[in-house]
């Protein structure tokens, strides 16, 4: 199946989502249509039977060079004040359904990602690039800070040196120094990075889709709180985790104590 509406392409090949920014004659920069068709688009694919992960990424050269200047900026702000407010919600508000999806998701940066990019980059549960992708925040060239997240992004991704110095200096970093820093996972040649991230896409199918969403949720959750609070939340994220999949948990041990055929920190158990 395959669609390529408007300003986002994706395919669904054996569980896999390949959602793409499809801008490429623009480096995939994000307009508010394409704001609106993401979000359309993670609506349809959200809880379809046949996904299990998705993978973001970009058509062409680039992922994402960030927000369109001149469509997102300039022609919205002549609009007015309640003209930029909505495309804010709507270009955040994506991202911000990216973080908590239901299903795992992989950004593969396969080439330049800038500025707004980071926003979708960091509501990716994990992240694969390009060694030759290149990463910028380029607000401080043209007059802005890095807004929308972005600060926010590396600051929460990368040690504060390295943030200090890649939002003042503009300059950009290839995929290895993206991964030496944090910001991504890891990094491979161009030629090989379909190939990983469906690799990892692969291992993330065959775990048990309801833990996998209570653990990317309980990741981020408990980033913020005390260890008194995360250890609370955590055992009532288990436990309600349990109670909707309760017979998955039961297959888990079952396997593993009475058929010993299998070893948790080896793999995962059978599902289904």
């Amino acid at each position: 199946m395959m669609s390529t509406a408007d300003t986002v392409a994706f395919d669904v090949v054996d569980g896999i989502a390949w959602v793409r920014f499809n801008r490429p004659e623009k480096r995939n920069c994000m307009s508010p249509t394409l704001n609106r068709r993401m979000m359309e688009v993670l609506d349809e694919l959200e809880f379809r039977e046949d996904v299990g992960v998705l993978v973001l990424s970009g058509e062409g050269t680039a992922w994402s060079a960030g927000m369109d200047l001149k469509e997102y900026f300039r022609e919205t702000e002549e609009k007015g004040l309640g003209a930029t407010r909505q495309a804010q919600r709507e270009s955040y508000g994506w991202w911000r359904r990216l973080r908590w999806y239901q299903k795992p998701t992989i950004a593969m940066v396969n080439g330049w990602c800038f500025g707004g990019g980071y926003g979708p980059l960091y509501s990716c549960d994990l992240a694969i690039a390009a060694e030759e992708a290149k990463f910028g925040l380029s607000e401080i060239n043209w007059g802005i800070l890095p807004g929308g997240g972005a600060t926010k992004v590396v600051v929460d991704l990368i040690p504060m040196r390295d943030a200090m110095y890649h939002a003042m200096t503009g300059e950009a970093i290839d995929g290895k120094k993206a991964a030496e820093w944090r910001l991504v996972n890891e990094a491979v040649p161009l030629a090989q990075l379909k190939d990983r991230v469906t690799e990892i896409a692969k291992v993330l199918l065959e775990k048990n889709p309801v833990a996998l969403k209570a653990t990317k949720d309980a990741v981020r959750r408990v980033k913020e709180m005390t260890y008194d609070n995360a250890e609370d939340f955590l055992v009532r994220a288990q436990e309600a985790a349990n109670s909707f999949d309760n017979n998955g948990r039961k297959e888990g041990i079952r396997q593993f104590i009475d058929e010993k055929s299998y070893k948790p920190g080896l793999g995962a158990y059978k599902r289904g």
